[in-house]
């Protein structure tokens, strides 16, 4: 059984860059054959692909958000990251980290999903 975990600040000023980071059990981020993505969902809305980092390391962004955007990866941790720099009201949203899994049960491709982090943008 996979895990999943965010981790980061609860607290974001805005202009400020928020930093996120999703710990990892029972799987590699390294191996296989999965991509592992950030998805928020914004109050009241409905959930945003943000971006994904594949096993080896490629990165994809929402061209909304790849400006903004870095995703990386801490091998030895078996976390990845995200990072988006000039957060604004908008970006108040509850973040998730999933495990993508083409190779699964199509339309079940986010198969395991941390358990959420919400992130507030106040001055």
């Amino acid at each position: 059984q996979v895990q999943l975990q965010e981790s980061g600040p609860g607290l974001v000023k805005p202009s400020q860059t928020l930093s996120l980071s999703c710990t990892v059990s029972s799987d590699s981020i390294t191996y296989g054959y999965y991509y592992w993505a950030w998805i928020r969902q914004p109050p009241g809305k409905g959930l945003e692909w943000m971006g994904a980092i594949a096993s080896s390391g490629s990165t994809y962004y929402s061209p909304s958000l790849q400006s903004r955007s870095s995703i990386s990866r801490d091998t030895s941790k078996n976390q990845f990251t995200l990072q988006l720099t000039s957060v604004t009201l908008e970006d108040a949203a509850v973040y998730f980290c999933t495990r993508v899994n083409f190779g699964g049960i199509p339309g079940h491709e986010y198969d395991y999903w941390g358990q959420g982090t919400q992130v507030t943008v106040s001055s």
